[in-house]
């Protein structure tokens, strides 16, 4: 996790009785970093979850390069980077799993998300293009794509989006994070094996983009 969460982040792990790393994974040294501790201490790695992500809504005549730019490059870049250096040192064991988090809008956009539906569309081609080089590896690939879920994130949208984002799916109700979860959970199970380059909806069916 990032910095100024390393408390609550070494917390937790201590519950679990895991490790971590505190790392911007923006930062040049940042796959490095981390492939140098699964290679420390776990000697390699069998489950990768991308999910770290950031919005910073705008619409495009009213976005800086800053909104642009930082939010592909945690979205979307610094997951590439880190795939790239454990492909590079094939710490990512047999069989193992590499599962990424896109979005519905990387699916079907959304007004004022042009950078952030840019990015979860990215991650779905990052899956899709990276799907047969992982697989010389005996590792497969794939992502999850939520629709609206209960998160912070969605807290913090005005009422009215937030209200039409938990109605526009067949369900009629927002997602809960235990839903994209077991999803994931899915995906690192021997249950997937025969899967890579895949994309499941975790939306309820949403009604746009359907």
């Amino acid at each position: 996790d990032i910095p100024p969460l390393k408390d609550d982040l070494e917390k937790l792990m201590a519950e679990l009785g895991g490790s971590s790393i505190v790392e911007d994974i923006t930062a040049e040294v940042a796959p490095r970093v981390i492939a140098d501790h699964l290679d420390e201490h776990h000697n390699g790695v069998d489950i990768v979850v991308h999910n770290a992500g950031v919005t910073k809504d705008k619409t495009l005549g009213k976005m800086d390069e800053d909104k642009w730019s930082v939010l592909i490059d945690i979205n979307l870049s610094s997951e590439e980077r880190i795939n790239d250096e454990l492909l590079a040192r094939t710490l990512v064991k047999a069989n193992g799993r590499i599962v990424c988090v896109s979005s519905m809008s990387g699916i079907a956009g959304g007004a004022g998300q042009t950078n952030y539906s840019t990015s979860k569309a990215g991650v779905i081609g990052m899956v899709q293009s990276m799907a047969p080089e992982f697989a010389k590896h005996g590792v497969t690939i794939n992502a999850v794509a939520p629709g609206f879920i209960e998160t912070q994130m969605t807290a913090a949208m005005p009422l009215g989006p937030r209200e039409v984002g938990r109605r526009m799916n067949s369900m009629q109700q927002g997602g809960l994070p235990v839903d994209v979860a077991e999803g994931i959970a899915w995906y690192a199970s021997p249950a997937s094996t025969g899967l890579t380059g895949n994309i499941v909806r975790v939306c309820g069916q949403m009604l746009i983009g359907a």
